[in-house]
């Protein structure tokens, strides 16, 4: 058995298999295909074996074939301890055989010895974070405005509160009745009744909602406004329009009270603010517990494909960028996009995306494997109940995980490299980096 080295990843062998071999499976295969052959005119298991084998015999043959020669391959690299990347390629050999034998050249890649540097030379940056009291109050103020009820301008709430004029504000729910007109002609999109926006949120063009501000029910106003070069209406893009807008409602924003009532809504049954604050808390710290781990981890990955060198396989490669593809395909089909299957995307749009991945998924296996950090028992168990601790029910979670065993390897996986993670950062020189809690979750 000889394995030449064709390139750095890439060789070959010669697998045989004797003939003899080949023809007493096809032989047997064949009789045991005829037992229960059925065709039109034979009763089951009376066809003619001369037609069985005249029918059958190339289809029957490839199959024998592939399964001898693939089992003749497996056993050349066992043998040879070679760890295979991707399907070998055969071709058949003839100089040089023996008559009773069948010979193939297999040509294949093998996976890189891939040569973990010491990390303690590496520098990388730790994000951290905390949940403040002030992380608390602005979420509060979120739920508050989502339970937000308007009250008409002039009228007083149930409460008794009122609002400061009449006038439209910021905050404030306009419903509107307005028509556009460019050149005189009016356009598709350009007209409606009772169309109800909040003022100040941006949803509006900024001349719209600088026409409606200051106005009362009842009023009216003529202005201009230019549309984007970039507006996704291409018909009026880059084009100014005239429109006439009538205000018919204003209505002023009462938030509720942080009180007994306002916690119960939430699902404090006694309605304790204080047990309500500390729920919030613990559902922040886990989501910024979850945001610090996804950073620290994509800085962990970085400095991995950096500082360690692979030659990648070309067939993994290539393996991963037609899972991109696929997967590219299904999110335009989701889209809504007609023939997504038949979209054109070249492959060179995933061959960076993919070589990173296979570059990262050779590095990661290298040091889980030398460094024992596969994911414990133990530790999935905890990532699981983690997650489930947000929930009303949190063992119909935890049920629902280990029930299903591609779930169950996505959390393992997850694991693993949260351990890949903290192993570097032990290994390398680390320094610590404090974010702010807006900062962290994207508010600035």
């Amino acid at each position: 058995m000889t394995v030449e080295t064709l390139d750095k990843l890439q060789r070959r062998v010669t697998v045989t298999v004797p003939k003899a071999a080949v023809q007493s499976e096809i032989n047997s295969r064949l009789k045991s295909l005829s037992r229960t052959l059925r065709l039109p005119g034979f009763r089951p298991g009376k066809v003619p074996m001369a037609m069985v084998t005249q029918r059958y015999a190339p289809s029957v043959e490839m199959e024998v074939l592939q399964d001898k020669i693939g089992n003749a391959f497996y056993d050349v690299t066992t043998t040879a301890r070679l760890r295979v990347a991707g399907s070998p390629q055969f071709t058949p050999k003839t100089e040089g055989v023996e008559a009773d034998v069948m010979a193939f050249d297999a040509v294949f890649e093998v996976y890189p010895d891939v040569q973990i540097p010491d990390l303690s030379s590496q520098t990388i940056e730790r994000v951290t974070a905390s949940v403040d009291e002030a992380a608390i109050d602005k979420t509060l103020d979120v739920l508050r405005k989502q339970r937000t009820e308007f009250i008409e301008r002039g009228q007083a709430a149930p409460g008794g509160q009122t609002s400061e004029g009449l006038e439209v504000q910021d905050g404030d729910r306009v419903t509107v009745d307005f028509e556009g007109r460019i050149d005189g002609t009016a356009f598709e999109g350009g007209k409606a009744e009772g169309f109800t926006f909040v003022q100040g949120e941006g949803r509006m063009l900024p001349e719209f909602e600088a026409a409606t501000k200051g106005l009362q029910a009842g009023q009216s106003k003529i202005f201009e406004l230019h549309f984007p070069e970039d507006y996704q209406g291409r018909a009026v893009a880059g084009k100014t329009a005239q429109f006439t807008l009538k205000v018919t409602k204003v209505e002023w924003p009462l938030l509720p009270q942080v009180d007994a009532d306002f916690a119960k809504a939430l699902g404090v049954a006694d309605g304790d603010v204080q047990r309500l604050r500390d729920d919030i808390r613990g559902n922040l710290e886990r989501e910024v517990k979850s945001r610090l781990t996804q950073r620290n981890k994509l800085a962990v990955m970085e400095l991995l494909q950096k500082a360690v060198p692979v030659e990648l396989p070309s067939a993994l490669v290539q393996n991963e960028m037609n899972e991109l593809m696929v997967s590219a395909r299904q999110d335009l089909a989701e889209r809504g996009m007609k023939d997504a299957d038949k979209a054109p995307l070249p492959p060179e749009l995933f061959k960076e995306q993919a070589e990173r991945r296979v570059r990262l998924g050779l590095i990661v296996s290298e040091l889980v494997k030398q460094h024992d950090l596969q994911a414990k028992p133990e530790q999935v168990r905890a990532y699981v109940e983690d997650l489930a601790a947000s929930y009303e029910q949190p063992q119909d979670l935890v049920r629902w995980y280990y029930a299903d065993q591609e779930r169950m390897a996505q959390a393992e996986a997850i694991v693993m490299e949260n351990n890949v993670t903290d192993f570097v950062f032990a290994q390398a020189q680390t320094t610590d980096k404090a974010l702010g809690f807006d900062e962290l979750m994207g508010r600035n």
